[in-house]
């Protein structure tokens, strides 16, 4: 394709031409005929397309918003002549990364690293990479794409709180739970001796019944089990930076959580959910749908709260992020609070003429965005 340079050297070439013809300026001719023979040889040389290969890598493929994420390119000349100076373009959603590459003898490959840009959250394609190619006069461009699709997740950025709290322990004689972490000191069943088991624990009488090793199985009835619930309805986040803190602060609830290997069930009032266990299994997944969570006006918000709580099991603790939702949208909290050992409610933003926490039973937190949250969680929570 021609370049700027192009169509204006393709347009004087036309003029001269013309004029030169009609007018009978032999002077004028030859200088459309020579502008018309660069035009001509640019094209030429264009064909001549260098035998190369590229690939392409990302890493890491998940990070935080301001961390360092990036790519590294490595283009090898498999042909027989040198390159001309290539320019590569790497595409992630609306931007562009530009990178220069100088000429490659053949036989040679260039690797260069450059930087991709992480300082918003989601879940962003990188690619494919654009390779491009002009002539010496920069008349002409080539453009032809290379390598695959790469795929880069930014995680909302987090701030080191306490997690959720829990209103009271469990009694260590309550109800037990398979998936409970071992080690505790109440009874759930007996199953089959695995390598390293204690020995202690085996049960003599039903080992001598089945003839085989049995052990008895303890777990850890006391856990914190966390609910925690993002808002994404529209209409409490009259500016979208409200709704990025939101995120931000129920990622950091759920890191807190992680952190001190709480299970915690993360929903969104869309629909979507993520769970992470006792071990840590499952925090990149519900980070991974923190990254790439959006808003919809068809969102029933608070409301979805109702259904939700049908689904839970007594003894756990719920956590809810909104924006400043209104009074009505507040009420479905109150109406819940009770199937859960404690509720807490944290709002992002400002005002704007709306009630702010003060819900009878909840632990209300309000704030303007992540920083003011680290500081009002801590006064509030610890």
């Amino acid at each position: 394709m021609l370049t700027r340079n192009g169509w204006t050297t393709a347009a004087l070439c036309a003029a001269t031409l013309t004029v030169g013809l009609v007018a009978g300026y032999v002077e004028l001719v030859a200088v459309g005929a020579m502008l018309l023979v660069a035009l001509g040889t640019a094209v030429a040389w264009l064909f001549l397309r260098p035998s190369i290969e590229v690939s392409r890598s990302v890493g890491p493929t998940h990070v935080a918003e301001g961390e360092g994420a990036s790519a590294v390119l490595s283009v090898t000349n498999s042909g027989v002549r040198r390159t001309p100076p290539l320019l590569a373009r790497e595409r992630m959603a609306d931007r562009t990364v530009r990178i220069e590459l100088g000429r490659l003898a053949p036989d040679s490959t260039s690797r260069t690293s450059y930087a991709l840009p992480t300082d918003r959250r989601g879940v962003f394609e990188v690619g494919p990479l654009e390779l491009s190619h002009g002539d010496a006069l920069g008349l002409v461009t080539v453009i032809y794409g290379q390598g695959a699709v790469a795929r880069l997740v930014v995680h909302p950025r987090t701030v080191r709180v306490a997690p959720l709290p829990t209103g009271r322990a469990q009694d260590l004689d309550g109800p037990t739970a398979a998936s409970a972490p071992r080690g505790g000191i109440a009874f759930h069943s007996l199953r089959e001796y695995v390598p390293g088991d204690d020995l202690r624990l085996v049960h003599w009488p039903t080992t001598a019944r089945m003839g085989t090793l049995m052990v008895r199985h303890t777990v850890v009835t006391n856990e914190p089990r966390l609910v925690l619930v993002l808002d994404t309805s529209s209409e409490p986040y009259p500016d979208a930076a409200y709704f990025e803190d939101a995120v931000r602060v129920t990622a950091s609830l759920l890191v807190a959580a992680a952190e001190l290997r709480y299970p915690i069930e993360l929903f969104t009032t869309g629909g979507a959910s993520a769970s992470v266990d006792a071990t840590g299994r499952g925090r990149t997944a519900a980070l991974d749908l923190l990254a790439a969570v959006r808003t919809e006006p068809s969102d029933a918000g608070l409301r979805a709260l109702t259904g939700l709580a049908t689904q839970r099991q007594h003894g756990a603790s719920l956590g809810v992020v909104s924006g400043m939702a209104r009074p009505t949208q507040l009420a479905v909290v109150t109406a819940i609070r009770s199937r859960y050992e404690m509720a807490t409610l944290v709002q992002v933003g400002e005002h704007h003429g709306r009630t702010r926490g003060g819900i009878d039973g909840v632990l209300g937190v309000a704030c303007r965005d992540l920083g003011e949250f680290a500081r009002v969680w801590k006064a509030a929570v610890g």
